[in-house]
């Protein structure tokens, strides 16, 4: 933690500006993950996009590293820097929805919940995440792999438009039309062109879904998980399924399988079926319910307040050994509230070409995620030392490919890996766009060198 001197502020700045000491500093410095304790000079509260290129100018001016923060649900924590500039997009949760057109428009600090409400009022939704809690700007901007992926896509591949203030302090309107080239780098490229401030979505007709959890006794983990893989192989891209590995503090290891179909329910049920039979489950909530249940239903195992360490990566093959691997590491799992998770990436979201968008993960394939989580700096050793083995354990079975939305702070290696086939083309953007890296506080794409530039 760094000791933050205090910033003075030109007298006409116009923006509400929060600094140490202030009421409501701490809180807005606070993010999901609570192993993040960071202090900015100054907080700016943006309103507008206005505001935001005033933010983006008083860091510059000052030489101050930028931070931007949406809903603050990055792992990484880069939405807060010590001694520099936050943009604190919180306040812009505007929502407006066209029912004719389909489409809707959000500000940055919206969660997936509020979208979510104000699009189903309408029958409609666009593509999220699997937790109501999560900010709808970094899900965009890195991908956006959630429950209607499979018939769907990605919530990048749903983004229209976007207006967007850039390093030089203008409001851009991005879309088709305007600008493609930063459109493609928004679709999976994260925030490193700049700082969106409305995000246009193409929304579909979703009614209920037939969605819940099954769960199935330890015992049974291997067989499912088998059966689980066949049966996604060759699934509608109405199923989207995300497998859970998790220690009940009185049970012991579970393994359990959330659903979601988004179509016709009775052929859900049919879909289903066969799930239901390889094994006895212990528990079945698979009911029809609104979209918006499903998405907030999560919510309660994650509360802020929690520390946090992750290790991820992309599983093409569940080969025997590779169940061997992840079912070894599930008992010894210091933290009743940690698990092990593989979210399916297949449907609409795999057949997308890689270079169609920046987001370049496009082949049927788990995002598996080692998801710790504990209560109190006391107990960070051991969830950490957890964390790392399992995935040491795990990485000879994984691609040399990370989804950028699950990822830490882990070097540039990983960072590439998370933009894969696309990384050069995002660092020529990221070389038009922003050439001084002024937004270098995420999962960051380096400006490629003036002379490489030039000579390409």
């Amino acid at each position: 933690m760094t000791t933050t001197t205090s910033l003075e502020l030109p007298t006409d700045f116009p923006a509400d500006v929060l600094r140490a000491g202030d009421p409501g500093y701490d809180t807005a410095r606070s993010v999901f993950n609570a192993m993040i304790d960071r202090r900015p000079a100054a907080i700016v509260r943006c309103r507008s996009a206005d505001d935001v290129a005033r933010g983006i100018a008083l860091a510059r001016e000052r030489g101050l590293a930028l931070s931007v923060r949406g809903g603050g649900h990055n792992v990484a924590g880069s939405a807060v820097c010590d001694g520099g500039v936050m943009l604190d997009l919180s306040l812009m949760t505007a929502v407006r929805v066209d029912p004719t057109e389909r489409t809707a428009v959000a500000g940055p600090g919206c969660l997936l919940g509020d979208l979510d409400r104000a699009t189903q009022q309408a029958g409609l939704a666009t593509p999220l995440g699997v937790m109501s809690g999560t900010g709808i700007a970094g899900l965009t901007l890195g991908g956006g792999l959630g429950w209607l992926a499979g018939r769907y896509g990605l919530t990048c591949d749903n983004l229209l438009a976007a207006e967007i203030v850039t390093a030089d302090g203008q409001v851009r309107h991005v879309d088709a039309d305007h600008h493609q080239d930063l459109l493609w780098g928004l679709r999976g490229g994260g925030g490193n062109f700049g700082v969106v401030t409305a995000f246009t979505y193409r929304l579909h007709r979703v009614g209920p879904v037939l969605a819940g959890g099954l769960s199935w006794p330890w015992s049974s983990a291997r067989s499912v998980l088998r059966f689980h893989d066949e049966l996604v192989g060759s699934a509608p891209d109405e199923l989207t399924t995300a497998v859970s590995l998790s220690r009940d503090p009185h049970a012991g290891p579970v393994i359990s399988i959330g659903v979601c179909w988004c179509g016709d329910p009775a052929e859900g049920e049919r879909a289903l079926a066969p799930l239901r039979s390889v094994a006895q489950p212990t528990a079945d909530s698979v009911t029809l319910m609104p979209l918006a249940t499903w998405q907030s239903a999560p919510d309660a195992g994650y509360p802020r307040g929690r520390r946090h360490y992750w290790k991820s990566g992309y599983l093409r093959e569940l080969t025997d050994d590779a169940v061997g691997a992840l079912l070894d590491h599930v008992p010894n799992m210091p933290s009743a509230a940690s698990g092990i998770g593989l979210q399916g990436l297949r449907g609409a979201a795999a057949r997308m070409p890689a270079a169609a968008t920046a987001f370049p993960h496009r082949v049927p394939q788990y995002d598996l995620l080692l998801l710790g989580q504990w209560d109190g700096p006391g107990h960070d050793d051991r969830n950490i030392a957890w964390g790392r083995r399992a995935y040491d354990a795990l990485a000879p079975h994984l691609a040399d490919a990370v989804y950028a939305n699950n990822l830490g702070a882990e070097g540039p290696d990983r960072t590439r890996a998370a933009y894969g086939t696309n990384h050069g083309r995002l660092a020529a953007l990221k070389s038009t766009w922003d050439p001084d890296n002024v937004f270098r506080l995420n999962q960051n794409i380096a400006p490629r060198p003036a002379a490489e530039v030039v000579s390409s």
